[in-house]
């Protein structure tokens, strides 16, 4: 508890010298009080107000005044607890709500409440995801979650674990593929290596460039695909490609494909480039982190039509699932340990070979982390509450509002699409009157990048909505906004319309 100590005659806290240190300095009984009034807020605040379309989806203040108005600065006595108390009410209040029926900014979003008790019930508990003496119940939940998540993919057998986000899932991924060809590159580094290359297209996700620089790849060891007008990799440009960086003396090793990008949510066509993958022996990896959960619809996951030809594969349930903030697994279709093998250090405190169980159940070894928090309950606890049909309908639902919002677009004036979407995510310019038929003006595209930053800050500070945006190599500034989550209804697509043309008719 933050403040424990006996509470002085003039209300302040007694000083923490004059406690009986022999004793507890946990009061289990006022800390659990204080649980529940904090409990009460947190429902109140961020579960009933954070989630009616009533209220705001911000409270926007400028730096320098919410830091003042949260007084973050840290002291050396504790304070009483409603003081605490109107502390947890303060956070609440001033966060941003991505529960909300109108937040349109990321790729997450939304709550589940099953996997809300998941995530209470894992805080609670505060364990350590790497032996079974500590976590037998979420080893096996672990385990079976994996699995489950692995013949969705198409595989019969494997091996994976739960990542701190799909960034470090994709590391995995490459740091796995040079190790099963150069093992030695665990013990002697990277100095006896051949450059070696990775393969991934514009639109993949950043974490590939800046995963070959952490891994001493070097980033200019990632060689950039061409992407068709739908920003989908072309097979016959990796292949020629990867026939050029042989030809130079350097080792392909990986191909990273992107199964629904950040930015236009495209899919690059899996079976064509697992050809081309087998044709060089290269180890195609899939991030999947954004566009994964199609695999739980028969309507839908055509778009990953070949995916059970890939080495691994990235998936963030977090996203379009709703199984909350972070809930990332990184899948291997590998039946050799490799995911042990290349990462454990046999540490003997933690996993000693002679103990009263099966030491196969002590996956730690199998991360290059030695602390791991526990990201496997709230998932399977939503799965169990909904069912693979719950979670399908989920994925359906997305693609049904897209639909929607798409024809609701093309009744009115001002809307133009960036590409035709082949996911959920929707990217356009809003054009406001002043700039319509002005296309052929010199200074239109510069006019016309300087809209969506102008309404993202209007929608924020009023805090009715919030949604993304962003330009794309030559293209300028467009909204991106992604249409997943299962709260949200036709009335808040028209109202996500309805707010654009507002604050931005007059620009």
């Amino acid at each position: 508890m933050a403040n424990t100590s006996e509470i002085s005659s003039d209300g302040g806290t007694l000083d923490p010298a004059l406690r009986d240190l022999t004793q507890p300095l946990i009061d289990h009984a006022e800390g659990q009080l204080f649980l529940n009034e904090a409990f009460k807020i947190i429902v109140e605040e961020v579960l009933r107000k954070g989630t009616d379309a009533k209220e705001k989806v911000c409270e926007w203040r400028e730096p320098d005044s919410l830091a003042l108005l949260l007084d973050l600065q840290l002291r050396d006595t504790g304070e009483s607890q409603d003081r605490l108390l109107q502390r947890v009410r303060d956070v609440a209040k001033y966060s941003i709500k991505t529960s909300h029926p109108h937040f349109f900014n990321q790729q997450f979003g939304g709550v589940d409440y099953h996997s809300l008790a998941g995530r209470f019930l894992t805080e609670a508990l505060n364990t350590n995801l790497f032996t079974y003496e500590v976590a037998p119940v979420f080893v096996l939940i672990e385990t079976e979650v994996l699995k489950a998540l692995r013949q969705l993919v198409g595989w019969t057998d494997g091996d994976g674990i739960f990542c701190p986000g799909g960034s470090t899932s994709n590391m995995y991924a490459m740091n796995l593929a040079r190790y099963k060809l150069f093992p030695e590159v665990k013990t002697k580094g990277l100095w006896a290596l051949p450059r070696l290359a990775i393969f991934s297209s514009p639109g993949s996700h950043y974490s590939v460039k800046k995963g070959a620089s952490y891994l001493g790849f070097g980033s200019d060891s990632v060689i950039s695909v061409k992407v068709d007008d739908g920003g989908r990799m072309i097979p016959e440009d990796l292949d020629e490609k990867i026939e050029l960086a042989k030809s130079q003396g350097i080792v392909p090793l990986l191909v990273s494909c992107t199964s629904g990008t950040t930015v236009l949510g495209s899919f690059d066509p899996l079976d064509r480039i697992a050809d081309v993958c087998d044709k060089h022996q290269l180890w195609m990896h899939v991030d999947a982190a954004w566009g994964g959960s199609v695999l739980f619809s028969k309507q839908h996951r055509h778009l990953m039509k070949g995916i059970e030809r890939a080495k691994s594969v990235s998936w963030n349930p977090h996203k379009m699932l709703l199984a909350g903030l972070q809930c990332s697994a990184f899948l291997l279709q590998d039946t050799t340990n490799l995911l042990k093998r290349c990462h454990c250090a046999n540490a003997s405190y933690l996993f000693q070979q002679d103990k009263f169980y099966d030491v196969n159940l002590d996956i730690g070894d199998k991360s290059v982390q030695c602390s791991r928090k526990v990201d496997c309950l709230k998932l399977w606890l939503m799965w169990k509450a909904v069912g693979s049909a719950g979670l399908e309908q989920r994925v359906d639902k997305a693609f049904i509002h897209v639909r929607y919002l798409l024809e609701q677009m093309k009744k009115r004036d001002g809307f133009q699409l960036v590409s035709t979407p082949e996911f959920v995510n929707v990217c356009f310019w809003f054009i406001p009157p002043s700039l319509r038929g002005q296309e052929g003006n010199a200074d239109y595209q510069d006019r016309l990048a300087k809209v969506a930053p102008v309404i993202k800050e209007r929608m924020m500070k009023e805090g009715t909505m919030m949604v993304g945006y962003q330009p794309l190599g030559d293209i300028q500034n467009f909204f991106r906004v992604t249409v997943f989550s299962p709260h949200i209804s036709h009335k808040d697509m028209d109202f996500f319309l309805d707010e654009i043309e507002r604050l931005g008719n007059c620009l």
